[in-house]
């Protein structure tokens, strides 16, 4: 059996591309228990994501989690479905399409666009071979999350160079790490806040920005995702003219029972609640669409 997949012959006089791989975590096909079962599975089966040892890890995830979770998971995705699809599928693949007109207006240069998940559809392999389908022998990987983490960012580079390891001609590529600094990120992040406040009676008595948490240990063990969020709160709160006593940083989406990246967003609210705080508002900078953890956690929770 061959171990690289089969590919046609290289053509010497075809225009050659520049690919841009824009990369996003993922969603299940549909919001059922059966869509997510593997889903689940494909996802919490990536050391990226859980770095428990894998013999303790696989008897938990097949015998406990894939068995519980997938219906709950379920009937939250089921909230946030819409007709056109999963929320973060219909806005990343609009994302693609954004982006494809703009070149073609902005850019001389032959350019084409795709979207990959590092979990679920459509795959990296995917958005991989059509990049090499339409001439692409460069290819700018480009994860759609504007903090780097290892067990987001990391992961969707694993899964781009997974697919690699099996071609035979492998284009040249580039990665883009983060952009939680760029003054364009910030800017866009202030003009969306700027108009939610211009419709909504203006400004809160405390902003809240949630980034989606991860284990504290990574933060120990070198990750720079939780320095990254900070600095984006402190550059967007510079950008809104606001105090340090007018926003705040927290995050969301802990799972399990080891420490996450505090303050947890909960207990913060439920501490403004308390100091009679009379108006919140919650921002998510760290997602660049809404999604389950947008939608649901946050606009329904």
């Amino acid at each position: 059996m061959a171990y690289f997949n089969p590919e046609p012959p290289f053509q010497h006089g075809d225009q050659l591309k520049v690919g841009i791989l824009l990369a996003n975590l993922g969603t299940p096909d549909a919001p059922t228990a059966k869509a997510l079962r593997p889903y689940l599975q494909q996802f919490l089966m990536d050391r990226r994501v859980v770095e428990i040892p894998r013999f303790i890890w696989c008897w938990i995830l097949h015998c406990i989690i894939l068995v519980i979770r997938p219906k709950k998971s379920a009937e939250k995705y089921a909230q946030v479905w819409t007709k056109e699809g999963s929320p973060l599928l219909v806005h990343a693949q609009k994302q693609t399409k954004l982006l494809e007109g703009f070149l073609a207006q902005h850019i001389q240069s032959p350019f084409a666009v795709a979207l990959g998940m590092s979990y679920g559809n459509p795959s990296m392999k995917q958005a991989i071979e059509d990049l090499k389908a339409q001439h692409c022998n460069k290819i700018l990987v480009f994860p759609l999350y504007p903090q780097y983490a290892a067990s987001s960012t990391a992961a969707a580079f694993d899964s781009v160079w997974r697919v690699l390891l099996k071609m035979r001609n492998v284009p040249a590529i580039r990665t883009i790490k983060h952009y939680h600094d760029h003054p364009a990120y910030i800017k866009a992040l202030a003009a969306n806040v700027r108009e939610h406040w211009r419709l909504n009676g203006g400004k809160p008595n405390k902003l809240v920005m949630s980034f989606h948490g991860v284990p504290k240990f990574h933060l120990l063990k070198g990750d720079a995702y939780h320095c990254e969020c900070h600095k984006t709160g402190r550059l967007l709160a510079e950008a809104l003219e606001l105090t340090k006593d007018e926003y705040l940083v927290a995050f969301q989406s802990r799972f399990g029972k080891q420490e996450w990246l505090k303050p947890y967003l909960a207990t913060t609210l439920e501490a403004l609640g308390k100091a009679n705080t009379k108006r919140i508002d919650v921002i998510c900078p760290g997602f660049s669409s809404d999604c389950l953890e947008t939608l649901e956690e946050i606009a329904m929770g």
